[in-house]
């Protein structure tokens, strides 16, 4: 495995178009993802438990039917200022006015990034979802390896597009009324305070100081022509298109520990959502197996496979797509990982599915998992 990362072309971006701002749906976007997948937030288990347990059971059914949008990862739908050419290219002060953005985003942008991440082998390189049969009925069958729920989410997103775009709005405001409205009173000053903070290192010390502020795995070459963000996948977008609207906007969050999240789809400006903070994991472990799980874990091959089980259940088939290896490569890394007990395995229909375990891997230690999960 080469050096894999995720660069941002900046080459002439004036100073003051990188900025730091916060959003309120973002922020929503990963407390939500806390809530479907409470093993990556260890951090959150107390906000998760008391949040869950408050949910009015319809609220709670349709968290669990949009959450393909957010339990993979961040859908860039959640973003929607980077993807409005028009636009200044910043969050909305408020909640309404970011779905306002949301709003505005035309129907092929939105069905793209929305069913991106769950429904997709390829981040940003999709086909035309809405307009392409070919491209839309391997939308499906994918859909369908993630489950009923999923399936039944795509085909209403792909055969009425127009009602879940209200469906999902409505959603979002009702969570908002339901948990976020509080949870938001309490972070958004703690997020405004590292916001500015980081804006006076960029004024003063300069982008490298700045970009080392938001996290050790974010650096810019000597010449201020390209930014570099440390991750298991590598991508390249570019933060100086003309035709999209120049500029970098850099988004705190404290529901986002431990994911750095790189928006780099074509077609929309680049945005980095960082974590402010992290908790610490402790947890004991016989030396023989922790032996064989640091083994299982160390070659480079079963790491990048290790961040695509992070985040959702794969196939043996969908892995060896994703990473241009044979089906029984795949098979025989995932057997080591089993063995470690480092991932689950289970069958849904005709479906093998492999998942991280990501409590254990917490146990190992923070650096690995902030790695998978970054």
């Amino acid at each position: 495995m080469g050096c894999v990362s995720v660069t941002i072309d900046i080459a002439g971006l004036p100073r003051e178009h990188t900025v730091f701002e916060i959003s309120p749906l973002a922020e929503l976007g990963v407390a939500l993802h806390a809530l479907s997948t409470p093993g990556h937030h260890p951090g959150l288990h107390g906000w998760v438990t008391a949040t869950t347990a408050g949910l009015c059971p319809d609220l709670a059914d349709r968290l669990h039917e949009a959450e393909f949008l957010w339990q993979t990862t961040h859908s860039d739908v959640l973003l929607p200022f980077a993807g409005l050419s028009a636009s200044p290219g910043r969050p909305g002060a408020t909640l309404a006015e970011e779905l306002d953005l949301v709003d505005r985003l035309d129907d092929e942008r939105f069905a793209g990034a929305a069913l991106d991440f769950t429904c997709g082998t390829s981040y940003g390189k999709g086909g035309d979802v809405l307009g392409d049969p070919v491209y839309r009925d391997r939308t499906l069958a994918l859909a369908a390896a993630r489950g009923p729920q999923v399936l039944a989410a795509a085909r209403q997103l792909l055969e009425d597009l127009p009602a879940f775009r209200a469906w999902l709005r409505r959603f979002l405001e009702d969570c908002d009324e339901a948990f976020f409205a509080d949870a938001w009173r309490r972070v958004a000053p703690q997020l405004a305070a590292d916001a500015r903070h980081k804006a006076e290192i960029l004024r003063h010390k300069g982008l490298a100081e700045a970009l080392h502020a938001v996290s050790p795995a974010v650096s810019v070459d000597e010449g201020l022509t390209r930014i570099t963000v440390d991750k298991l996948i590598s991508g390249r977008t570019t933060a100086v298109d003309p035709a999209v609207g120049t500029g970098l906007t850099l988004v705190p969050s404290t529901f986002g520990w431990p994911h750095l999240l790189v928006l780099q789809a074509p077609g929309w400006r680049p945005v980095i959502h960082y974590p402010v903070g992290g908790p610490e994991f402790t947890g004991p472990g016989s030396v023989e197996l922790l032996k064989l799980r640091m083994e299982a874990l160390a070659h480079p091959m079963r790491i990048q496979l290790c961040r695509n089980l992070a985040r959702t259940p794969y196939t043996t088939s969908e892995l060896a797509e994703a990473h241009g290896i044979t089906a029984p490569e795949v098979s025989r890394h995932l057997a080591v990982l089993k063995k470690a007990g480092v991932i689950t395995t289970r069958r849904r229909g005709r479906y093998v599915l492999h998942q991280l375990d990501v409590a254990v891997v917490a146990r190992l230690g923070s650096d690995f998992l902030e790695a998978v999960l970054r």
